[in-house]
């Protein structure tokens, strides 16, 4: 009996091992791939961020569009802008709700590459990816553009006027916050005043504090609207499968072996009925 138990157990840890971790929870719910990029079914490139199909749009150093972050707005708006929402019945005062949507991010998002999470050099996540996996694990994570966009679809949610701010090697959110006194640095956007950085990538960062690396650098800054996405059809690109592997400590199996494995326990459990 203990050896049956044994090989049950053995058998289960083979399956588990060789079945993805997660398959990413989205509100988009398809992925396609062509010629090795990853597109969503808005025929939004999460792989690349530059050109008229990357999830930033960037055309030039002085020119970009978040389309992803409109993803999660206006009629597709889902689980990242209604947990804003959440934030203005909680919290009356504007400037303690922007600090708490803030730390919400920070605390709850935990920086990590996307090589190590997707094993792409770059894979952007939509807001409601993000929000979705919070509410099912308690944590996600991702990198700065993850954090960008998660924050601008929050603060939108909860009623402010948000941007994402780019760098050549950055990308982090703005808060439209008049008159907060916390920020180390004054910003303006189109020549108006008022707009604080929104950095949730550190541990003990604070709403408006700016890296000092990014003072008097060259930045672009686009403000998040509602804007409406049209869903192409998916000529020439065929299904992909995007997988979340845990971060930390992992076990792999390669699966050709693992089903062989499987096999020789079936075949011993047999023997021992």
């Amino acid at each position: 009996m203990k050896l049956r138990q044994g090989i049950i157990i053995s058998a289960v840890i083979i399956l588990v091992s060789i079945i993805p971790v997660s398959v990413l929870a989205a509100s988009s719910q398809e992925f396609f791939e062509e010629k090795g990029e990853v597109y969503d079914e808005w025929g939004v490139c999460r792989t690349r961020c530059s050109g008229q199909e990357g999830f930033f749009q960037v055309f030039s150093a002085a020119e970009f569009r978040p389309v992803i972050a409109f993803e999660s707005l206006g009629e597709r708006a889902d689980r990242a802008y209604r947990a804003g929402q959440q934030f203005t019945e909680d919290y009356p005062d504007l400037h303690q709700r922007a600090e708490k949507v803030f730390e919400f991010a920070r605390n709850k998002v935990r920086y990590t590459s996307d090589a190590e999470q997707f094993g792409f050099k770059e894979f952007a996540q939509n807001a409601d990816e993000v929000a979705t996996t919070i509410s099912q694990k308690g944590i996600a994570y991702g990198d700065c553009e993850d954090y960008a966009v998660l924050l601008a679809v929050m603060y939108k949610g909860a009623g402010y006027r948000s941007a994402i701010v780019l760098t050549t090697d950055h990308a982090a959110a703005l808060v439209y916050l008049p008159d907060y006194r916390r920020a180390n640095m004054s910003l303006s956007l189109d020549d108006e005043s008022g707009w604080v950085w929104a950095e949730a990538t550190g541990g003990n960062n604070h709403l408006g504090w700016m890296p000092e690396r990014y003072m008097g650098a060259q930045l672009t800054a686009c403000e998040v609207t509602e804007e409406a996405i049209a869903v192409p059809e998916p000529a020439g690109k065929t299904p992909a499968i995007v997988t979340q592997e845990s971060v930390g400590t992992r076990v792999h199996i390669f699966p050709f072996f693992g089903v062989i494995a499987l096999m020789w326990l079936l075949t011993l459990f047999r023997r021992r009925r």
